[in-house]
Formats: structure tokens, sequence, C-alpha cells
């Protein structure tokens, strides 16, 4: 089954290492996505740029609006995914878990839908648990 982690950093943190635990944070990075590969667990993985890069797009009515990042009252904001596949949402947050940045951050593990379906997008979702 498919999963998606959703990695969230709090920028100031990551920018208040130092140029060593960095290269360090990062080289652990590589060598987990190298490992994944490996495995055959990692389907795909980017990061994100800064959340002040980012823009909101909303559609009301007809009418657009965008808002420019930051726009969320957080300090963890998403810097990245990583898409999976693992046999359950047990195997799911252990390789989440090993992810080095989920130190430091969180790691939202959420299973991908094949499709979408014809009951609605979210409707007894409850009940599946």
């Amino acid at each position: 089954m498919k999963y998606i982690c959703l990695a969230y950093e709090e920028e100031a943190a990551l920018n208040g290492l130092t140029k060593s635990e960095w290269e360090s944070l990062r080289n652990e990075t590589l060598a987990y996505v190298e490992e994944l590969r490996n495995r055959g667990a990692l389907i795909s993985t980017e990061p994100l740029q800064s959340v002040h890069m980012a823009a909101t797009v909303r559609v009301r009515s007809g009418k657009l609006s965008v808002t420019d990042g930051p726009f969320a009252e957080t300090k963890e904001t998403l810097g990245g995914f990583f898409l999976i596949n693992a046999k359950d949402l047990n195997e799911a947050i252990h390789i989440a878990s090993q992810w080095p940045s989920a130190r430091i951050g969180s790691i939202e593990v959420r299973p991908i839908e094949h499709e979408l379906r014809e009951e609605g997008r979210y409707e007894a979702i409850g009940e599946q648990r």
C-alpha cells in the first residue's frame, strides 16, 4: 500500500543549525533515502522551498484569491514529502519514525486513496479504522 509522509519542519530550527550539524543531518537523510530505495520502499521524495515562497490559491464564487506565504500561524510548516510502499500503517509509521528530521519536526503519515470514491470524498472515514 502507498503512504505519503509529509515532513513538517520549523524553519528557524533548521536555520539555527551549525554548518556541521546541517551537514550531518543532510548526510543522514540522504543515506536513509538510499536505504529506502534499495529496499524498494521509496517511490519518491522531494524537499520543498521555504514557506516564504508559497502561495495559497482559493476560488470562491468564481473569484480567485491568492495568499502569499507564510500563511500559517504555526512554527512547523510543510518542508517536503516522501511517498513510500508499506505493508500497513504500522510499517509506514516505522519508516517515517526513522526519517532523520522526525527528531526535530514531525511526519504526518497518510494512506493514498486509489481513486476518488463515488460515495463522497471523506464519507464514512471513521468506520475504516
